[in-house]
């Protein structure tokens, strides 16, 4: 069933999201900010050891400097564009907007977490190669995996930032189910050179959610989504 993976995956963050608000019930504001800030640390691993992962792999190849060097003209080039659009401003209305038709104006933390729950699943390689392999061959592997790592990370940011975090739900199936869609198009071009830079640029984002989360930062992650359309056209170029 082609589609399947996103399914279940989508499933997860609702049954995370459902756990982590029972807890939230039952929790003191102090337990709240204490577990925002572990949520924040292990993020900031998870997207540090992509990261560094990646880098050390490129010192090892002869043109990696270069590679790194197109990396950081990318998140220039995308986060300048991300901020023309204003990306954060715009996931940040659809927010309220939804925080208002669910009825949620007394939740002060629907948005931060809905902003943060979302780029913190939607960002990186497995949530473009899974609706991929879905697609193609019906492999569900990466996404029933991914599916696993949401539900506790969906979990744990629901039990300190609340519902806003199950909504997260829309914009992942959104993403993957067009992924899944327009695979048959995407994949002649998804060379591995393009899965890698996904992999590299979507890592330090995601470290920068991290920060958000841990160090009550404001670091408009959103804003610099077009890093990921610079990093794809950049396997491109000969080097």
């Amino acid at each position: 069933m082609t589609g399947l993976g996103t399914v279940v995956n989508c499933a997860a963050v609702i049954v995370g999201a459902l756990i982590g608000m029972l807890f939230k019930k039952a929790l003191k504001e102090r337990f709240c900010e204490l577990i925002t800030q572990s949520m924040g640390l292990a993020v900031i691993f998870i997207g540090a050891a992509g990261g560094v992962g990646r880098i050390i792999e490129l010192n090892k190849t002869e043109n990696g400097t270069v590679q790194i060097v197109m990396m950081v003209l990318a998140f220039t080039l995308g986060s300048f564009f991300g901020e023309l659009i204003n990306i954060q401003h715009l996931t940040e209305r659809f927010a309220s907007w939804l925080k208002v038709k669910t009825k949620s104006e007394n939740d002060n933390g629907f948005v931060s977490g809905f902003v943060s729950a979302s780029l913190t699943i939607c960002v990186g390689a497995m949530a473009v190669i899974g609706p991929i392999q879905d697609a193609l061959s019906h492999d569900y592997s990466t996404l029933f995996t991914k599916a696993v790592l949401d539900l506790v990370i969906i979990m744990v940011m629901a039990s300190a930032m609340g519902k806003g975090t199950a909504f997260s739900v829309i914009p992942l199936a959104a993403i993957q189910g067009s992924i899944t869609l327009i695979a048959k198009l995407v994949e002649p071009y998804l060379t591995q050179s393009a899965v890698t830079n996904i992999s590299f640029v979507g890592s330090m984002m995601i470290f920068c959610v991290g920060v958000n989360l841990m160090f009550d930062k404001k670091i408009r992650v959103a804003n610099m989504l077009p890093t990921i359309i610079f990093s794809v056209a950049f396997s491109f170029i000969p080097i």
